[in-house]
């Protein structure tokens, strides 16, 4: 979701292909040839050139816009939560989400975990909480690629098992974010991938 909301905000146009990782695709001989990592996301650029990794990816299309913070030291803060992103949610989120909205019928045997997951990215979310209470977005410029970076997983924590009234300063920010320039949801761009599949 994180570089098609970008991308989607900024106005760029550019191609979709869809990669189905339920199906493995992402391991695929023709997949591995355009990224040889094999995983999702991944942008190739109008040169050839590729970058994988969500967060590097939105850093790279920040790049001169308006989404990119304007000094060295928001700039610097914006990487901080972004690696706060991937070090204390998306590792916790991601897979409660995965087990328990995605793949349902494997929540079962999976309880431990996604309770372990939980814990953990309560401890995260009450952290981003408390940053959010003192101000509107992540940075005090105001909305930048860091809240992109964080909206990807956090805007759907309820999916993961995780109750959005615990953290009322985050349900907030979801409803500003929400409220930015050309916006689009979830649901929307996936809509939207489907369509041009």
């Amino acid at each position: 979701m994180k570089p098609w909301l970008a991308m989607n905000q900024l106005g760029k146009d550019f191609n979709l292909k869809v990669v189905d990782v339920l199906k493995g695709e992402q391991k695929g001989e023709q997949y591995l040839a355009v990224n040889p990592m094999g995983v999702v996301p991944f942008l190739v650029t109008s040169d050839g050139d590729g970058i994988g990794e969500s967060n590097a990816i939105l850093w790279y299309l920040a790049e001169g816009t308006y989404l990119m913070p304007k000094t060295e030291k928001a700039r610097a803060e914006a990487l901080q939560w972004m690696f706060f992103e991937q070090s204390k949610l998306e590792p916790f989120i991601a897979p409660a989400r995965f087990f328990t909205h995605i793949v349902p019928q494997e929540r079962e045997s999976h309880l431990d975990d996604i309770a372990a997951w939980q814990t953990a990215a309560r401890t995260g979310l009450a952290k981003l909480d408390a940053h959010l209470a003192k101000r509107q977005f992540i940075l005090e410029q105001g909305y930048s690629v860091a809240d992109i970076a964080l909206f990807g997983y956090v805007h759907v924590l309820q999916e993961a098992g995780l109750d959005i009234a615990e953290t009322p300063n985050i349900a907030r920010w979801i409803e500003d974010v929400s409220q930015t320039e050309n916006f689009c949801s979830l649901d929307e761009l996936g809509n939207r991938a489907l369509r041009a599949a």
